[in-house]
């Protein structure tokens, strides 16, 4: 499936954007070091992440893209830090990554622990320098900090990664504890897009609510739908390695309950976030065409 026109508009003016930021650190970086950075964070890519954050700004009335833009490149700075760490050989040990060689591969491995490192740290630093309230700018840092280390993505990573090792040795895992690692491994930076997009446009409570539950169902949908792909899709329209998740064990959805119920939980997730769309109204149409992407990306 094509992704969405605006989706498109949103991933232009966050690769503009990007470009701009890391061009303004060219005299302040060492070279080798900004070009890992520069390699694995303007590879392209759909920018799902950041268009969740501008597309829920925008649905709560946030017509100022130019001034939350920071909180965009953010998240796709936290994202990228975790797909360099994730591509390592201590990780998953890919070679592949967009279609292109992954940033260790490119460089060296010692070169993109520290371009991540880079990356994480550079994150905290744009939401720091946001024209926005000082308790709003808080309140994301925070937030951001809970979504994307040991209570979110980074937990849910270790988790994903005892799952492997019980697997491994033989242990039975359980959808709890398959929906425990994605939750935190995934769920928690997507949750984090949609509800800062409508903290930053001063969402009421119904907006604030709506957009929550969406990126909680968006999150889980997001992950059953990459489940799938990597049983269904080729490494050409994946852009990384397919079959690595069967390969390595991994604790997926698909390994749990088969590809034809988490074909089923991945259209109950879309519906679970359509319906949260409601409250929103007429300016809920793009998130629920995103839902459908999400869903149906790389068919």
């Amino acid at each position: 499936m094509k992704a969405p026109d605006f989706l498109a508009s949103h991933a232009s003016h966050v690769e503009a954007a990007l470009s701009s930021m890391l061009k303004t650190r060219q005299c302040v970086v060492a070279d080798v070091l900004l070009d890992a950075m520069s390699y694995s964070l303007l590879a392209g890519g759909k920018r799902v992440r950041p268009g969740l954050l501008l597309e829920s700004y925008r649905a709560c009335g946030g017509n100022e893209v130019q001034r939350v833009m920071p909180a965009a490149l953010a998240i796709e700075c936290i994202h990228t830090y975790s797909l360099i760490h994730d591509d390592l050989p201590c990780m998953d040990d890919d070679d592949l990554r967009r279609g292109n060689p992954t940033c260790h591969k490119k460089f060296d491995e010692a070169t993109a622990i520290l371009a991540a490192d880079a990356l994480q740290a550079l994150a905290f630093e744009l939401v720091a320098d946001m024209d926005v309230d000082s308790d709003l700018r808080c309140k994301l840092l925070h937030s951001l900090a809970l979504a994307s280390g040991c209570q979110g993505m980074v937990g849910g990573q270790v988790l994903d990664m005892q799952a492997e090792h019980d697997a491994a040795s033989g242990k039975h895992v359980e959808l709890l504890q398959v929906e425990r690692i994605h939750l935190h491994k995934t769920g928690a930076l997507l949750h984090w897009c949609c509800e800062a997009g409508a903290l930053l446009a001063a969402a009421d409570e119904k907006q604030l609510d709506a957009c929550s539950r969406y990126g909680k169902a968006v999150g889980l949908l997001f992950q059953v739908a990459d489940d799938i792909l990597d049983v269904t899709a080729s490494s050409d329209v994946l852009g990384k390695s397919a079959g690595k998740d069967a390969e390595q064990l991994k604790a997926t959805y698909v390994s749990i309950l088969g590809l034809q119920r988490s074909r089923e939980l991945a259209d109950e997730m879309r519906d679970i976030a359509l319906d949260a769309c409601q409250p929103l109204g007429d300016e809920g149409v793009q998130l629920k065409a995103l839902a459908h992407y999400i869903l149906e990306r790389g068919q």
